[in-house]
């Protein structure tokens, strides 16, 4: 229920661009000197850049809910059992685990074709590369798929963790009755 919950917020219209805690920024030195590149004139090309990393975000999330929902049906006893004694977001860590390089392969071509409609893309790829060379970006964060991909992962199993954490410390809130009784349960 929390995946669902944090799929249908993150995979709608300001999804990420409208949520602070989750909002994809340019990867590292480039959002530190993003003020500088604004002086520069190239304020509504940065603008257009984290809107796009963000709408590719948006655009990519619903494909997790397949797998997300594959993986509560592949559970194991063992797993249930780690997820009932484990911390707040054992749930979340179970998903990770589960289908972060699933969903990397599944939202990559889905954040391809969101940013290829964008000719900063390239370009910036293109700087991010030479960037990463001079240690100014992790290489990680020289493609702009790649980092997307990433953070829109990072943002969706943020968001999965925080609706977990709101289901166990009040259970009956989540409208689920087996959800409040196993957690309820559990207090």
């Amino acid at each position: 229920q929390a995946a669902q919950v944090a799929v249908g917020r993150l995979g709608a219209a300001d999804g990420f661009l409208g949520n602070p805690q989750v909002k994809i920024p340019l990867p590292g030195k480039l959002q530190k000197a993003e003020k500088l590149l604004k002086g520069m004139g190239f304020g509504q090309q940065t603008q257009d850049l984290v809107v796009a990393m963000n709408r590719a975000a948006e655009a990519a999330v619903p494909k997790a809910a397949g797998l997300l929902r594959d993986a509560v049906r592949k559970m194991t006893v063992d797993d249930a059992r780690r997820i009932l004694t484990g911390g707040d977001t054992s749930v979340t860590d179970f998903f990770a685990t589960r289908t972060r390089e699933p969903l990397t392969g599944t939202f990559l071509p889905v954040v391809r074709q969101a940013t290829a409609k964008v000719e900063l893309a390239g370009k910036y790829d293109r700087v991010a590369g030479r960037a990463a060379g001079l240690g100014l970006l992790k290489p990680e964060d020289a493609s702009m798929d790649h980092y997307v991909t990433r953070k829109a992962l990072d943002g969706l199993y943020f968001a999965i963790g925080e609706q977990e954490k709101k289901f166990r410390r009040d259970p009956l809130a989540s409208g689920n009755a087996i959800i409040g009784k196993v957690f309820g349960a559990l207090r």
